[in-house]
């Protein structure tokens, strides 16, 4: 066991575990923020992707030692009240059915907006291609995403 100072939320946290624990584990067992979701837990989903240093990353493959002193954002840290324009947009849109994925696309997103605040909807299709829906919400997922990108402009 190692320890590690982690930037989680705008929050230092400092926790022990092993190095190569994937840091989906660490932000549900150490730190509780569970927003964060187990998929498939090979990172071919995106139920588990969260921004490192605004980057969308797939945290169940990404071990807590590649995450120190990194900027880590969880579904959690968006918004304390579900205000951003991202959670917004999605409400609005109808996104969410069984809501499993919901986190995983929402934090994509985000990630996309914060880099490009106009994007094309072969941008967006591109950005949040591996985020997988079983309920297929794509077309409402699309919708969402030139919402939230109009409402951050």
């Amino acid at each position: 066991m190692a320890n590690f100072k982690l930037n989680v939320n705008g929050t230092s946290h400092d926790v022990e575990a092993a190095s190569d624990t994937p840091i989906l584990w660490v932000l549900r067992d150490h730190l509780q923020l569970v927003g964060t979701k187990y998929g498939c837990g090979i990172g071919q989903c995106g139920a588990c992707t969260i921004p490192l240093d605004g980057q969308a990353v797939r945290s169940c493959s990404l071990p807590v030692s590649a995450a120190t002193g990194r900027k880590i954002t969880t579904i959690e840290g968006l918004s304390e009240d579900g205000s951003h324009p991202v959670q917004q947009a999605w409400l609005q849109h109808d996104v969410p059915q069984c809501g499993y994925c919901q986190a995983g696309q929402i934090m994509t997103a985000s990630a996309l907006l914060q880099k490009n605040a106009n994007p094309s909807d072969s941008e967006i299709e591109t950005a949040m291609n591996g985020n997988l829906c079983r309920c297929g919400t794509y077309t409402r997922i699309r919708s969402a995403v030139k919402t939230a990108a109009e409402k951050m402009g």
